[in-house]
């Protein structure tokens, strides 16, 4: 199967949950087009995600392998109407059980566990995947990231997955390319000076074309002096490690990018979509 057949991968900076209501943020209608692209063009038979919201442990990944599952409301001091949103989605046991045995045959050990879908997934799937215009009909499955901040075995994780893309099933990572909630707690003001440092840092290390020097690039982000300003912790960023590690040799690409305040919105491709 040649790369144009295999499904791409995707990079989602997912914000907060109060962006399924802010229709007017310029990310609102990128999420939007990038949930088209995915339903009316890669088509996929599932949907393999790995959310910044859920580590597993240090050498364990976990997975939910549930075909029913609820939401996690997994943030604090939002309106009562944020605890009551729905996401309707179905998992696969059958699916699950694939990503199991395809880490279990790369030497990563697997927790197979019943779990919600984080914020991290189900408030941006509720912008890209509306229930009402732009249905997800698939099944989604998530996956843990480890509970380390090691970029390299997050690149494994993502090469152990990474011939799902071969049968139609498709990976999406979620975090965010610049990710500083404290600078924003505090009230600084304007565009902090790391976010645009640090996202055109990213940008030019997933575009590299090689894919061991793109990988090369991407672990050494985490040594930058403006990494921990951008990331005070690195669960929002190691999924684009997973992502890069599953692209294997195809192409990355920012597809948009927006620096606010102490974030980045940067969405990325890595691969080809059909025409």
């Amino acid at each position: 199967m040649t790369s144009s057949q295999r499904t791409p991968v995707y990079f989602l900076s997912h914000g907060g949950p109060n962006i399924m209501y802010e229709t007017d943020h310029p990310v609102y209608p990128q999420l939007q087009k990038i949930g088209r692209e995915i339903t009316q063009k890669v088509k996929p038979k599932a949907l393999v995600v790995f959310s910044a919201h859920w580590q597993g442990e240090r050498d364990v990944i976990e997975i939910n392998t549930f075909e029913n599952t609820e939401l996690i409301y997994d943030f604090y001091g939002f309106p009562a109407n944020y605890y009551k949103e729905t996401y309707p989605n179905k998992g696969s046991p059958e699916i699950a059980q694939k990503v199991m045995d395809t880490l279990t045959a790369a030497g990563i050990k697997t927790n197979p566990m019943r779990r919600g879908l984080d914020h991290g997934v189900w408030a941006s799937f509720k912008v890209a995947f509306n229930e009402n215009t732009n249905t997800l009909k698939i099944p989604v499955i998530q996956v843990s990231l480890f509970a380390t901040e090691d970029p390299a075995q997050h690149i494994a994780l993502g090469r152990a997955v990474s011939n799902l893309r071969d049968e139609g099933i498709l990976i999406i990572v979620s975090g965010m390319a610049v990710h500083n909630l404290r600078d924003m707690q505090w009230g600084l003001q304007g565009v902090k000076p790391y976010a645009k440092s640090f996202d055109e840092a990213l940008r030019e290390a997933v575009e590299t074309e090689d894919e061991l020097e793109r990988e090369e690039k991407l672990m050494q982000l985490l040594k930058r002096p403006d990494a921990r300003p951008a990331h005070p912790s690195f669960e929002h960023l190691l999924p684009i490690h997973v992502g890069a590690g599953a692209a294997r040799g195809d192409k990355g690409k920012r597809l948009w990018a927006l620096a606010e305040g102490s974030f980045s919105w940067a969405q990325f491709r890595f691969g080809d979509v059909p025409e």
